[in-house]
C-alpha cells in the first residue's frame, strides 16, 4: 500500500469550513496529499463575518509539532493564520525538525470585516518563520505590512514583493487579483527575478471566501508532490480558479471555495 505524501497544515479553525484548517484539509485531500496538522487558533465566526480570534497555547503547539515531526515525514508545510507571534516562534522552533518546503499565507485580518487575527505585529511572526520559508503569499494589505511599502497598484505590489523577497531571501507571490485590474495576473518574486503567472479575472471572485487559504494549500500540495515552485504556483492558481468559478454557499453570507 502506498501512502500519499504528507502535508503539514498549521492554521486556525473557521467553524463555517470555508477557510482555515477545515478548508485546507479538503484541498489537500483533493490534490492527493495526506494532511496532518495542528490548530493555531479558534475563531468566532460564520459565513457573514468574524467576531473574534482566540490563539491557543504556544507551548502546546510546539510540543504537538515536535512529537508529530519526530514520527511522520512531511513533504511540504502550509502555515495559515498563526494567531500570535508567540505561536509563530513555536512553529519556527519545531520546523527545525524538517526540511520540507514551507508556504505561509500570512493572515492578519479577516477578509470580511476588520478583525485582527494575530496578536503582536506580523513582522515578529515573519522573523520567527523566515528561516524556514519557501514562499509567502500575502494579499495586498498583508504585503503592505510586511514590506512597509504602499500597495495601490500592480507596479507598487511588484516593487513591494521584491523588497520583501530581498529581506527574507525567499519567494513572494504577489496576487494581482487583489488590486482590481481587468485580469488576474500573479507575480512570483524570487531573488533571481520576477515571473508573471497569467490568469483571467472571474466575475464575483473577489467575494468568494477562502481563496487565499486554498491557494497557499494547493501550492504546498503541489510542492509535496514534487513540483518546482513556479509549476506549483501555476497549477495551484488554475485549481483555485476552478473553485472560484463554482463556489458553494453553506450559509446566508459569503460563498466559499469549498
Amino acid at each position: 500500500m502506498t501512502t500519499p505524501p504528507g502535508l503539514l497544515i498549521c492554521a486556525g479553525v473557521d467553524p463555517s469550513g470555508g477557510a482555515g484548517l477545515i478548508a485546507d484539509v479538503r484541498v489537500a485531500a483533493m490534490l492527493d496529499t495526506r494532511p496532518v496538522g495542528i490548530v493555531t487558533a479558534t475563531t468566532i465566526q460564520n459565513t457573514t463575518g468574524v467576531i473574534a480570534s482566540v490563539p491557543l497555547d504556544p507551548d502546546v503547539i510546539r510540543q504537538q509539532l515536535e512529537l508529530l515531526l519526530s514520527d511522520v515525514e512531511v513533504y511540504a508545510v502550509k502555515i495559515g493564520m498563526v494567531g500570535s507571534s508567540a505561536i509563530a516562534r513555536a512553529i519556527g522552533d519545531a520546523l527545525a525538525l524538517t526540511r520540507a518546503a514551507v508556504v505561509w499565507d500570512p493572515v492578519a485580518y479577516a477578509s470580511r470585516g476588520d478583525t485582527a487575527l494575530v496578536e503582536g505585529t506580523l513582522d515578529l511572526s515573519l522573523d520567527a518563520l523566515a528561516p524556514h520559508l519557501t514562499l509567502v503569499t500575502p494579499n495586498a494589505r498583508e504585503l503592505e505590512l510586511l514590506a512597509c511599502a504602499e500597495v495601490r497598484s500592480i507596479d507598487e505590489a511588484i516593487s513591494a514583493g521584491q523588497l520583501l523577497c530581498a529581506r527574507i531571501n525567499t519567494g513572494v507571490l504577489v496576487k494581482g487579483g487583489h488590486l482590481g485590474s481587468d485580469d488576474s495576473i500573479d507575480y512570483l518574486c524570487r531573488p533571481n527575478g520576477v515571473i508573471a503567472i497569467p490568469g483571467a479575472r472571474i466575475p464575483g471572485g473577489e467575494d468568494v471566501h477562502g481563496t487565499g487559504c486554498a491557494l497557499a494549500t494547493a501550492i504546498a500540495a503541489h510542492l509535496a508532490l514534487g513540483a518546482e515552485l513556479i509549476e506549483a504556483c501555476t497549477e495551484a492558481k488554475r485549481f483555485v480558479a476552478e473553485l472560484i468559478a463554482a463556489p458553494v454557499s453553506p450559509g446566508r453570507g459569503a460563498p466559499a471555495v469549498v
